[in-house]
């Protein structure tokens, strides 16, 4: 899941391999269920308070981050912000039909976890969800699945927020057109930028691969007020190159890696 979040950038693919990854996850957790017998009723109240909703309350994180997504509207900043309201509104009514429940588990309570997280056991009386007579009763319990909803929306919330707040950010940018304080100047040699050009252009990683290299390394140009020349030509001198092609860009691996090493080395 950490490496999902690290690689991916688009929230909608992010969502899809993480549901991937987290349905896999609880179908193994399943299976080790149903060959355990718990040893007793505390120790599966520990396991479908505890344990289940943190797998299950991912999946319903991710899901409700992929709908919300999906279904983003085009348009200006102000209907961002009118959608994302909306969607905290959402929240805020479910914590409102759950309230009593929810303050339950807040606080921390266990009086009825006997009821709440045992399977079989239920009242009818509780405010039961029409789902989890659809469920299957070897795997859940009356209250699990809330649990897991109230921690998927703490998430669901801060995502929301963040959205927000970057919103109200770039209005202030906008707003302010600030300019980088200072000027940031290429100091290494134009062979090495030609290198870093070159392999940049082959991951595509401008205008999702669309970006001609000509216009990069114009940009380039442009940023770093240098003039890369015929950088073509570098480029034939960089490929007959008879050991360590990609001097550059090899070496920047390597002082990478040396500097997550030092890094592992004071945790």
């Amino acid at each position: 899941m950490n490496f999902i979040d690290l690689e991916i950038d688009n929230p909608i693919q992010q969502c899809e391999q993480a549901i991937n990854v987290i349905l896999k996850s609880i179908h193994a957790v399943r299976k080790i269920v149903a060959k355990t017998n718990f040893k007793s009723e505390g120790e599966e109240i520990k396991f479908f308070k505890e344990v289940k909703p943190q797998f299950t309350s991912k999946l319903i994180y991710y899901n409700q981050i992929y709908q919300i997504e999906r279904k983003k509207p085009s348009g200006g900043d102000r209907i961002l912000k009118k959608y994302y309201n909306n969607e905290l509104a959402k929240l805020k009514a479910f914590f409102d039909k759950e309230l009593d429940f929810y303050q339950y588990f807040r606080a921390g309570n266990s009086y009825l976890d006997y009821q709440y997280f045992i399977r079989g056991k239920f009242d009818i009386k509780l405010a039961l969800d029409s789902y989890y007579f659809e469920t299957d009763p070897s795997f859940a319990t009356s209250h699990d699945f809330k649990v897991a909803t109230i921690l998927a929306n703490d998430l669901i919330q801060l995502y929301i927020e963040n959205q927000l707040l970057a919103l109200d950010k770039k209005d202030i940018l906008d707003n302010s057109q600030r300019e980088p304080k200072g000027k940031i100047t290429w100091t290494s040699s134009k062979v090495a930028l030609t290198e870093l050009l070159y392999a940049l252009h082959t991951e595509g990683v401008f205008n999702n691969g669309a970006a001609d290299l000509k216009d990069i390394a114009e940009y380039f140009e442009h940023i770093f007020e240098i003039d890369l020349g015929q950088y073509r030509r570098a480029f034939l001198e960089i490929r007959a190159r008879k050991s360590e092609k990609t001097k550059f860009i090899t070496n920047l691996n390597h002082q990478l890696l040396k500097r997550m090493d030092k890094l592992d080395e004071l945790v």
